[in-house]
């Protein structure tokens, strides 16, 4: 499986809107794509401009096929004036929690 971490900072007062916007494209991404997995979005309790994306993806062709799809070029757009910076990690995945307890 291949993951990405990628963390964004957002502007000082979008972050509400951000959210908003991240939350319907993760949600999208896994109950539309069948090869994501797990898409979470995380913010970070001590610098809460900094939002973490926690992706997993059956394969690097799986995460192209995301790039394409019309909810991540609408998020895209939507995001193209709140986020100041972004870092991506790529990784493999080595194991996860047979449990995958929902929040």
């Amino acid at each position: 499986m291949y993951c990405i971490i990628v963390r964004n900072r957002v502007k000082q007062g979008i972050e509400e809107r951000y959210k908003s916007v991240m939350m319907e494209n993760a949600k999208a991404s896994v109950t539309n794509e069948p090869e994501c997995y797990r898409f979470d979005v995380i913010q970070d309790q001590e610098a809460p401009q900094d939002f973490y994306l926690y992706e997993i993806y059956q394969d690097l062709h799986a995460l192209q096929v995301h790039k394409q799809t019309s909810h991540y070029l609408d998020s895209r757009k939507l995001l193209a004036d709140l986020v100041l910076d972004t870092t991506v990690i790529r990784a493999d995945v080595i194991a996860t929690n047979p449990e995958n307890k929902e929040i």
